[in-house]
């Protein structure tokens, strides 16, 4: 492809993905961020005068998201400009834009009919930001995909993953079905490890911080939703 950005099986299909709400619950390292990179400058590329917002739990990363996204606008043979208000920012000639955004809710409104909102390591990006962002889809009926590694059993990200009733297209890829990660690495992280956070760094698998007493699914499989709620009087 013109990016020069050869996908695997699962990040091809990806790419040619059509829905408006995807979710990624992926492990560590298997390139869920260049591949939405590469989602986010295609959609730049080919509709002219659209926005693309990239949200992360800071800045920090939002850059590190912009720099993989301006590595392969470079490889179309266009050269690296901001938009001149966002200093986290790519500028197409086409006049879309890229921005990314700092990681907290009370600086980001503003933005509207936007096209296409990818949220990056969402399991630490806070309820508050993902709230103030999905209003900005309104206009311009866009996109939301979100992808992350597991990180405790709360916040949007776990309870959208964990609720398929919701219409997301979804794409769970544990480390051991990854070509790139070898067997010899993960034994060493596996020793290094405890269970639980292996399992949430490369199996994908929702784990408490250990302060829990009892896990997400124990709590709510105890509540009989059949029983009403019980009506306390006043006085």
């Amino acid at each position: 492809m013109r990016l020069g950005f050869v996908p695997d099986e699962k990040q091809a299909e990806i790419l040619r993905c059509q829905a408006k709400r995807g979710i990624l619950n992926c492990s560590r390292q298997w390139g869920k961020s260049t591949v939405t990179a590469a989602k986010a400058v295609h959609r730049a590329y080919t509709r002219a005068g659209s926005l693309v917002l990239v949200a992360s739990p800071g800045e920090r990363q939002s850059a590190e998201f912009l720099r993989k996204a301006a590595e392969l606008t470079g490889r179309l043979g266009i050269k690296r400009r901001g938009d001149g208000d966002n200093a986290v920012s790519l500028l197409f000639p086409n006049g879309s834009r890229i921005v990314g955004l700092p990681g907290t809710a009370a600086t980001v409104r503003g933005f509207s009919a936007v096209s296409l909102i990818l949220i990056d390591e969402a399991s630490m990006v806070s309820d508050d930001m993902y709230q103030s962002l999905r209003p900005m889809l309104a206009v311009g009926d866009g996109d939301m995909w979100v992808m992350s590694t597991p990180r405790g059993q709360r916040g949007f990200f776990y309870e959208t993953w964990r609720d398929d009733s919701q219409d997301w297209f979804r794409v769970s890829v544990k480390a051991h079905d990854c070509e790139r990660i070898s067997a010899e690495f993960l034994d060493t992280e596996r020793r290094a490890m405890t269970s639980a956070w292996f399992a949430q760094e490369y199996l994908c698998e929702f784990n408490g911080d250990g302060t829990e007493y009892f896990n997400r699914e124990a709590v709510d499989a105890a509540v009989d939703l059949s029983i009403p709620e019980l009506e306390i009087g006043r006085g």
